[in-house]
């Protein structure tokens, strides 16, 4: 388990966004990672994606009904 960098993360709420300590303390943590810009962890789905997803796990069923 790693530590949280709380003193990072209340700058950043407190004197970045310019939060309110209430607003800060109300947020999740996907919302403050939002409010930060930060990266998505996962790509958007592109077509080739999708199509490889649909080859491994269509929607038929072994007796070839849907």
């Amino acid at each position: 388990m790693t530590a949280i960098d709380w003193q990072g993360l209340m700058r950043a709420g407190l004197h970045g966004l310019q939060l309110h300590p209430h607003e800060f303390w109300a947020l999740t943590p996907a919302d403050l990672r939002m409010m930060l810009g930060a990266e998505q962890a996962v790509p958007p789905l592109t077509r080739a994606r999708l199509e490889e997803l649909a080859a491994a796990f269509p929607d038929r069923r072994d007796d070839g009904r849907v």
